[in-house]
């Protein structure tokens, strides 16, 4: 426990000098140095791990501060009511749970909700005095703000004088001072014709909205701020009495009579189911809205309860920012395993703690080649930011080397590959930045890997020997395993020494095998290390080739026969691009692996096999085995139930037999417990 906290200590304190260092870039420069989610992830972790350990919190935690600072160049102004952020929430059960605590501090109460989309833009504060504008602040650090009045005056959408309501309780907002809040946002396609026009003129083009945003209302030039197409959406009212606003739904209703545009996403809610049905509805219509938005805010309505509630560190009790899934996050890289590609390339695969990434949750990424490898400076026990390529496949953006811990090591790719493959030799040619099998072309990987997928032990189809598979692979019929089930007789009639009768039983041949054991599916595949017995070790584990494509270098360790090597491998296969895209045409073409039901006469019965058989090979045996619901192992343990002997047995086995109690049988006594 104590080697867990000092870790936990040492983590937390490169976490909050990261963070603030963002922080400070962020809302001081207007600059960014990672994206919002990365910092996001990091803010998440530092709040899990101080919320595990309590005495690890300090004053300037970046969960105990609001970001940013007022510049030096606009005169600070003091907001009244600071203007603090929100606690996130990342899934319905955060939601559920910022809510039951809630309840406790008020079990009578009986809440309902006021749910908004999150703008992705500068939070400001307008001042209206009798109606008329007369102020506009930033958020600065909650406390102090920046006077940006003359700026905030140029945006379109920003009424200098509030409208005039026909409804008379409106009314009182245009008299004494009316303070609203909101957002400074740039929509998206105001910003797509800017960086257009940039082009045109041969200007380098801006990062993001936001920061855009964020720049633009600091120019000290109004000229240049009315210049953008800056706009003002608002979210929350302030008065001197509190009794003017009694609920948070009423604020906005009152936003909307007043002249001052809201996001239009606004829903006022009975029930946390129906606040989760929000968040769930919103999430894919968020990139159609006109503005950038990476969540929702949820708002206990009733502003009474929500004042009595109060503030913890620098946050409202009564509402909490839904984080959808992150484009970008942060993750740990545990180790680096290289996976041997159908063309016979080495790529290597980044093996990281499990982090969602676009919705998904993913645990390995490829990290290309050893070039690229050197050009990220990726490490065991990195913290690196991933993403998702076309939110598909995850990449490894970069690394956070202040995160970095010490003693760690360049990975040297080349002793990687000899420790991984200590068998096989690989060259890299000029010019290329890929290390490749030698002496091995893609045709000949291909036609062994067609001849194992379709040999006894896995698929056994019949007609496909070593023979007709080189035919298939010499004339481009097959270029992956999957592509056997595109073959058409028309395209095997013609081929020399075939004929229609061999067209159509080898077609006929394959497509019997469409329903395959899952068992000799993944011994099919090929994953180097994985043997019929190991894969049938996986499939009562994973029970289904989408679990074990997903599983974790730690759940892998945990089934029995396989060690690091092993598991290494099968991180890798399901890593490789190729081998994903493999599956997912498997899955187009019809291929449903199913789980043999283990009945038969042999179910609960273990056999090991010592010497040759006569009448049978050992793998024929074994198949056998198990088609009889039995199971077959290559040496003798303690579930052990009979060995059967195919020749004279040595000591050894005799041994382990007499050891773990295990029956000695020949071949007579097997072949009739087969029968």
């Amino acid at each position: 426990m104590k080697k867990d906290f000092l870790k936990a200590k040492e983590r937390t304190a490169k976490l909050r000098d990261l963070i603030n260092d963002y922080r400070y870039h962020y809302h001081v420069l207007d600059e960014s140095i990672m994206s919002d989610a990365a910092a996001d992830s990091l803010k998440h972790e530092l709040a899990q791990t101080e919320e595990k350990y309590p005495e690890l919190i300090t004053a300037d935690s970046p969960t105990q501060k609001v970001a940013g600072v007022a510049l030096d160049k606009f005169q600070k102004v003091v907001h009244r009511v600071p203007m603090i952020s929100l606690n996130d929430a990342f899934n319905a059960d955060e939601i559920r749970a910022w809510l039951d605590r809630a309840q406790k501090l008020l079990p009578t109460a009986k809440f309902d909700f006021l749910c908004d989309i999150k703008m992705d833009g500068l939070a400001m504060a307008l001042i209206y005095e009798n109606g008329v504008f007369t102020q506009a602040v930033t958020r600065g650090d909650s406390r102090i703000g920046e006077d940006v009045t003359m700026n905030v005056r140029t945006i379109d959408n920003g009424p200098l004088k509030l409208r005039s309501p026909d409804d008379p309780v409106a009314k009182k907002f245009l008299k004494g001072r009316t303070e609203i809040r909101g957002e400074v946002v740039i929509f998206k396609e105001d910003f797509a014709r800017l960086n257009q026009q940039r082009r045109a003129n041969c200007e380098p083009e801006f990062a993001n909205p936001r920061n855009l945003a964020a720049g633009t209302i600091r120019q000290l030039d109004p000229k240049i701020v009315a210049a953008r197409p800056l706009r003002f959406l608002g979210y929350d009212i302030l008065r001197d009495d509190p009794t003017d606003i009694p609920t948070n739904h009423f604020a906005y209703e009152i936003l909307k009579q007043i002249g001052i545009a809201t996001s239009g996403q606004t829903r006022h809610l009975k029930t946390i189911d129906d606040v989760i049905e929000y968040v769930n509805d919103l999430e894919p219509r968020r990139k159609s809205l006109p503005f950038n938005t990476d969540g929702a805010v949820i708002k206990i309505n009733n502003r009474v309860e929500f004042d009595e509630l109060g503030v913890v560190g620098k946050s409202p009790r009564a509402a909490t920012a839904f984080k959808y899934p992150a484009e970008e996050a942060t993750t740990i890289v545990r180790d680096i395993v290289i996976s041997i590609g159908r063309t016979g390339a080495a790529t290597p695969v980044a093996v990281f703690d499990p982090v969602v990434v676009a919705g998904t949750t993913v645990q390995h990424a490829s990290l290309h080649n050893a070039d690229e490898i050197a050009r990220l400076d990726v490490r065991i026990g990195d913290t690196v930011i991933i993403y998702k390529a076309g939110e598909i496949i995850p990449q490894v953006q970069s690394v956070l080397e202040d995160l970095r811990p010490k003693g760690t090591k360049e990975f040297d790719f080349k002793k990687a590959l000899h420790d991984q493959y200590p068998e096989l030799e690989f060259e890299r040619g000029d010019g290329e930045v890929a290390y490749r099998l030698k002496n091995t072309s893609s045709e000949l990987i291909l036609t062994k890997a067609l001849q194992h997928f379709a040999s006894r032990g896995a698929l056994n189809i019949e007609s496909l020997g070593e023979k007709n598979v080189e035919t298939l692979v010499k004339n481009n019929l097959v270029n992956d395993l999957a592509d056997l089930y595109l073959l058409k007789v028309s395209d095997l009639e013609n081929l020399e020494g075939w004929g229609k009768v061999s067209a159509h039983n080898l077609v006929n041949a394959v497509a019997d095998t469409k329903h395959p054991s899952l068992t000799k599916f993944i011994f099919g595949l090929g994953i180097r290390h994985v043997g019929s017995k190991t894969a049938q070790d996986l499939v009562k584990k994973f029970s289904s080739i989408d679990r074990l494509s997903h599983a974790s270098l730690e759940q892998l360790l945990a089934v029995d026969g396989i060690g690091q090597v092993v598991a290494e491998s099968i991180l890798a296969w399901f890593a490789d691009e190729d081998n994903l895209q493999l599956l997912e045409k498997f899955t187009e073409l019809g291929v449903q692996p199913h789980i043999e039901r283990l009945t038969g006469k042999l179910v609960n019965l273990n056999f090991a096999i010592t010497g040759t058989l006569k009448t049978m090979s050992r793998e024929e045996a074994a198949d056998r085995i198990r088609r009889l619901g039995g199971e077959f192992h290559t040496s003798v343990g303690k579930s052990t139930t009979y060995l059967v002997a195919g020749g004279k047995i040595g000591e050894t086995k005799r041994e382990q037999a007499e050891k773990f109690n295990t029956k000695i049988i020949d071949e007579n006594e097997f072949i009739k417990i087969l029968k």
